[in-house]
């Protein structure tokens, strides 16, 4: 008789969120990958542990998660009948893309993204097309696989299942929504993960007619908890006042960094979280550090590093919700570094504080409740839901402006007290980005 073939290897890891999670042969060799395992040493909430202490979990840990859930929610679909028309090395690819997603994040998880560095899934490209990786996933999935992988990872790929790995729904937002709750020990990232899953489908998009992953309109109110869950922790964990604070010195602790040569920006996404601290620990006069250059570049880096290991953060010395504001304001404070530190600079000045002793913190306006997927109704007939919501759904848009409005501050940060004039501060900063450039080009004062 001939021999059977043998079953795949299967480890067990133990996971205080998801218990036990199976991992087969080739997932176990992307592990051990140096890529995989540097994420050992990522937070995944990057500065959030100095405000929650729990929050020590590491991009390793959500990574396993996410590649759980793809192989939970795949074993669904496939026992339903759901993947008769998917080819055959999709859910190995899907399975592949969930655990090495973040294999490109920076030390300190998003922070340096808000700096205008390329984003970690593009970083992730030579990591995934090349090297261990790539040889890994050639060998076991196909000579095409990694190619395959990293547009799954980019949400770029034409398969039916890419829906798991970026969407509205995708299984790394369940993930770390349901983890980043867990580790913090606030009971805000309540998911109906059970329900959600046992109602992914795969149907035919009503806007391009291909197989995409879509929900059974019996879900909708286990994805209406996964968008309050999001929302719950941006306003309570992510944009919490001394987390942004933390992630305001540690933007302009690199940026100096980057502009006195302490660091270079290539590799920036191969540091770990204590590998970068390590690295920015200079201070003028120290053997071997580079010149100051007249400008006390390196002062500042030192001064900053030392109080944000210390947790000695800059205090709000003013605060507004965007409620007060309309829909333009501020944008440039996100988006313009170069101006946002110069105005910094200008005020800080202004006021009697040294550079880097005052910050701005506005937070880019993200996607919080973004809503786009295709819904099998109850009648059998398939729609795609949008914000823009539908008959008998609560109205998506106006709930989202409405949570913005009370989650998303703008925020004056100062390393000591100081006298603020609220009027005259809001004043200059509702200026348009243009004319806050031609008034510092002329030395003008902006509190003036």
């Amino acid at each position: 008789m001939p021999t059977p073939p043998r079953a795949p290897t299967v480890e067990i890891i133990r996971d205080p969120l998801w218990n036990n999670i199976r991992v087969d042969t080739v997932a176990l060799r992307l592990v051990d990958t140096p890529a995989f395992q540097r994420l050992r040493y990522v937070r995944q909430l990057g500065l959030a542990y100095l405000v929650y202490p729990g929050a020590t979990h590491t991009r390793f840990e959500h990574a396993l998660g996410a590649y759980h859930l793809a192989r939970t929610t795949l074993a669904l679909l496939e026992e339903r009948g759901a993947l008769d028309g998917v080819a055959t090395e999709e859910p190995a690819l899907v399975r592949a893309a969930a655990l090495v997603h973040d294999v490109g994040h920076y030390p300190f998880s998003h922070a340096l993204e808000e700096l205008g560095v390329p984003h970690h899934e593009e970083v992730a490209r030579p990591l995934i097309t090349g090297g261990e990786v790539a040889a890994i996933l050639r060998a076991e999935l196909g000579a095409d696989a990694p190619e395959r992988v990293h547009a799954l990872v980019c949400g770029r790929s034409a398969s039916p299942l890419q829906g798991l790995i970026s969407g509205s729904l995708d299984l790394d937002k369940i993930e770390y929504l349901k983890r980043d709750a867990l580790m913090c020990g606030v009971p805000y990232g309540e998911i109906d993960v059970d329900r959600l899953l046992n109602n992914l489908v795969v149907v035919a998009d009503p806007s391009t007619g291909q197989p995409a992953v879509g929900l059974r309109e019996k879900g909708l109110s286990a994805l209406e908890s996964l968008l309050f869950a999001r929302y719950q922790m941006y306003r309570n964990v992510y944009w919490h006042h001394a987390v942004r604070s933390a992630t305001a010195m540690y933007k302009r602790l690199v940026e100096g960094a980057l502009a006195a040569g302490v660091l270079e920006p290539a590799p920036l996404a191969g540091y770990t979280d204590e590998g970068i601290l390590h690295a920015l620990d200079v201070h003028p006069g120290r053997a071997g550090a580079p010149r100051d250059g007249g400008g006390g570049v390196i002062a500042e880096v030192s001064r900053l590093r030392a109080a944000l290991q210390g947790r000695r953060l800059h205090k709000r010395a003013l605060e507004c919700p965007a409620a007060e504001f309309d829909e333009e304001f501020g944008g440039w404070i996100a988006d313009d570094r170069a101006l946002t530190r110069r105005v910094e600079d200008q005020l800080a000045g202004e006021l009697g504080l040294a550079t880097g002793e005052l910050l701005l913190d506005y937070p880019r306006k993200t996607q919080m409740l973004g809503l786009d997927l295709p819904v099998l109704r109850r009648s059998g007939r398939v729609e795609r839901v949008t914000a823009a919501g539908w008959e008998g759904a609560i109205n998506l848009p106006t709930l989202a402006e409405q949570l913005y409005r009370s989650a998303r501050w703008l925020r004056v940060l100062v390393a000591r007290p100081v006298a603020i004039p609220r009027d005259r501060l809001l004043a200059a900063l509702h200026r348009p980005a243009v004319e806050l450039g031609r008034m510092l080009e002329r030395g003008a004062t902006l509190l003036g």
